[in-house]
């Protein structure tokens, strides 16, 4: 069923010895002879306590309470593979302990992403929530997706109170959606006290709330105060809910003593830790998993805590009250398709001839609503987002029409790139034209020109893209909002693999969510619709927002913007014949201007289109041409493309990265030695872009090989490496060569994060027929059938915490 464990303090056993030795802790201090007792020495009145203090730990006094725990749950209905999940699944198993009165704790998001939310808003999950009978809840961050309004008229129906201790609505005075700031139940004679803490970093992603308008209190000076306030109010026992991540969970563990139990969320993980002497608990996501804690309370105020984690397979049966509850909704979506979203003023052009091969007014519509979500600098978005293939007339525009434009719940992340890399995302969005290509980009907040003749990688004067109507700087760090399949170098955007987030997929809006939003916010401004909580998605970026300054300003551009009629703007421009002409000039001269800002070392033994053109300048030059490290895959086409068409071919040639070659070495000496401290500086202040090709092979490649396991870990999670990139030489992933290496403990890495068995190398072999003769028959199973992995490694991680 799951994994079971348990902790408390430590008890007393039953010899003399150990009864003496803590009733002379306790009782005596250490003896009346300052030391402490033994067995063969103890007074009539010391055998007497002893007597008493074994009666007190024998007798069977003790007060045990069940608690039940989840968090994260956006998809109600199972899914194919077990742990299958969904609520009713679900709700059968919460229900089998009601005879218990067990106290239910969710910690946040419910209400949105889902496809169901789309249409519903969230409120599909309020008789669900009713039906599993939660206790007190805190607040997630996607709970805020639809508005503070609409989540506090949902909050309203449900049966039971939300928690946020330490964030507060400026605007109030009070907690944010008048959430409370703690909260004590009493069950079975003990008193516990509830807190709900969240952390700062996803205040900024939310897309409905300015942060200016919040005050934020630190988590641990706000856990301490309310600890410590609820055990004065008599709490037996203190329980903090929480949204955040793990870090902050366990430096919540470490700094406030008075808490005695996490149950967290924002981790869709299920994990289990103990630090300072309290265990931390998330429980997954999605209905899968759900956590049953006992706490058991004895006479002398010592409490024994026991976790046991439940897995929500296909062989528990649907619970029929919940079952129903979704059947219901899903036949409504029909009838709440057909719900009215707003007016549009003009034809929104999504047809796939335009908007995969040049700007649309559509493409300036959504990248403009992307910006004012969030606080980027500029917009990107691959054009195979819009799938409707049609134009939508000007009127009025239904949910079913953006259902049918943006079918996907995708999710928006703010990256953190450079003016170069910005550069080479751009090259990789116009290098297939002019074929319909999904890469095509839409874009906010830039506007950049190319040749759409010149060879694939060499397309985009430099000199052309502008930033906020400035110049871009190769140098300087600009933020870009983009979907979060995109951060993940598919479509050929490998670039932004290498870029820092500022905001994930968990934090970051989703996308159909926040062109709701747009349309709900023009209803406020135009006065339409009330906004009891002065909260509300803003109609212009933030940038804008800053630089209007006063309020009348402000107001004037917004009530502009309530007429959705977008045009074109050339935003995205061909160059004209004579910038076609002198296109590589440009380039090249681009690269010289800025050297010193780059620190470029130069030499002369390069050989890529844009080196071809410097060196057609050599007036101009006081030191040779800069070598550069070029990806020989940078627009490969192995990663997935959102697209069901055709198969796209990859352009030959590459874009720069302006790294030179002493650099890339230290880059690989550290991954070799499995130096992640030394990976990730180099990465993250040098730029070093992890996924281009270095002799003939990918860091991950290097990883593999060397078995540096935190290396590769940390390529993999947190550079979001692909992995199953390929080598330049033999087409190998790294799969293929960590079992030509029989390093078990990579390839288990590598599976776990997606690795695909099946992808065969320019030879024609799969990562399984690369094992040498003398392979272990582990590593031979492990590639043979990739069962279980994740949830034995899940396994194993909760059975080293316990």
């Amino acid at each position: 069923m799951g994994t079971t464990c348990s902790f408390g303090s430590t008890a007393v056993k039953h010899q003399d010895e150990e009864v003496v030795r803590w009733r002379g802790h306790v009782l005596y201090g250490n003896g009346l002879d300052g030391s402490s007792p033994t067995p063969s020495h103890k007074s009539a009145r010391q055998r007497q306590l002893s007597a008493d203090i074994r009666a007190m730990y024998t007798r069977d006094n003790a007060v045990s309470l069940t608690l039940l725990h989840f968090n994260d749950v956006y998809n109600v209905e199972p899914r194919d593979w077990e742990p299958v999940g969904g609520a009713a699944r679900f709700a059968t198993i919460v229900k089998g302990f009601l005879p218990e009165n067990p106290l239910v704790f969710f910690s946040g998001d419910a209400l949105n992403p889902s496809i169901m939310s789309s249409v519903t808003r969230g409120r599909h999950m309020v008789p669900i929530l009713n039906a599993l009978k939660v206790n007190t809840a805190v607040y997630g961050n996607h709970d805020f997706d639809f508005g503070v309004d609409e989540l506090e008229d949902i909050v309203r129906d449900t049966n039971f109170p939300w928690m946020i201790s330490n964030v507060i609505d400026n605007f109030t005075g009070q907690q944010l959606a008048d959430g409370l700031v703690t909260r004590t139940v009493t069950c079975q004679g003990k008193k516990i006290g509830l807190m709900g803490l969240v952390e700062e970093e996803w205040l900024v992603t939310l897309a409905t709330i300015d942060r200016e308008n919040l005050t934020y209190l630190d988590f641990v000076e706000q856990g301490k105060k309310l600890a410590q306030e609820l055990k004065q109010q008599g709490a037996d026992y203190v329980i903090a809910l929480t949204h955040m991540r793990m870090p902050n969970d366990v430096r919540l563990a470490d700094n406030v003593d008075d808490v005695d139990l996490i149950l967290g969320g924002h981790d869709h993980d299920y994990e289990l830790m103990e630090r300072n002497g309290k265990f931390i608990v998330k429980s997954g996501t999605d209905f899968r998993t759900l956590s049953q804690l006992q706490l058991t309370f004895s006479d002398f105020g010592q409490t024994r805590v026991k976790v046991e984690r439940i897995d929500v397979t296909s062989e528990v049966l649907e619970d029929a009250e919940v079952k129903e509850i979704i059947t219901n909704y899903k036949k409504i979506l029909g009838t709440e398709l057909e719900g009215t979203l707003g007016n549009i003023e003009v034809d929104l052009d999504a047809r796939f001839a335009s908007i995969r091969t040049q700007e649309t007014n559509l493409g300036n519509f959504v990248t403009d609503i992307m910006l004012a979500s969030t606080n980027a600098d500029v917009a990107l978005l691959n054009s195979g987002t819009f799938r409707s293939d049609m134009i939508h007339p000007a009127g009025w525009f239904k949910k079913k029409d953006l259902t049918c434009l943006l079918p996907m719940v995708d999710s928006l992340v703010v990256l953190q790139l450079t003016g170069i890399q910005l550069w080479q995302a751009l090259e990789n969005g116009v290098s297939q034209h002019p074929k319909k290509d999904g890469r095509f980009p839409q874009v906010g907040g830039m506007k950049f020109g190319f040749n759409p003749e010149a060879s694939p990688g060499c397309r985009v004067d430099p000199y052309s893209i502008s930033v906020g109507g400035q110049p871009v700087s190769p140098s300087k760090i600009y933020r870009l909002c983009t979907k979060d399949y995109i951060a993940q170098g598919k479509d050929g955007y490998d670039v932004l693999r290498a870029c820092k987030h500022l905001s994930s997929r968990e934090e970051g809006p989703i996308l159909s969510t926040i062109v709701q939003n747009h349309f709900m916010s023009i209803h406020i401004v135009k006065g339409l619709k009330p906004c009891r909580s002065g909260h509300r998605q803003s109609l212009i970026s933030l940038n804008r927002r800053h630089s209007l300054m006063r309020q009348a300003s402000l107001d004037l551009a917004e009530r502009a913007q309530c007429t959705i009629s977008p045009t074109v703007e050339g935003r995205i421009f061909h160059l004209t014949q004579e910038e076609r002409h002198h296109l590589t000039d440009r380039q090249s001269q681009f690269i010289l201007d800025y050297k010193e800002e780059l620190e470029i070392q130069l030499t002369d033994n390069n050989n890529t289109p844009l080196h071809y053109a410097a060196k057609s300048y050599p007036h101009t030059l006081t030191t040779p041409i800069p070598e550069v490290v070029v990806s020989s895959d940078m627009f490969s086409g192995s990663h997935g493309n959102e697209d069901d068409d055709d198969d796209i071919a990859s352009p030959s040639s590459s874009f720069v990265a302006i790294y030179d070659d002493d650099e890339m070495r230290c880059m690989w000496t550290a991954v070799q030695q499995d130096d992640v401290t030394e990976v990730q500086r180099l990465h993250q202040e040098q730029y070093v872009n992890l996924s281009f090709m270095y002799e003939q092979t990918s860091a991950l490649h290097v990883a593999a090989e060397h078995d540096a396991l935190r290396v590769a870990e940390y390529l993999l999670q947190e550079a979001k490496m692909d992995p199953d990139v390929r080598d330049a030489k033999c087409k190998n992933t790294p799969l293929m060569v960590a079992a030509i290496k029989g390093n078990l403990e990579m390839a288990e890495l590598l599976i776990h994060n997606s690795a695909s068995l099946d992808t065969v190398n320019q030879e024609g072999k799969c990562p399984k027929e690369c094992l040498p003769e003398s392979c272990s028959s582990q590593l031979m199973s492990l590639l043979t059938v990739q069962g279980n992995v994740e949830d034995n490694q899940t396994t194993r991680k909760n059975g080293a915490m316990l």
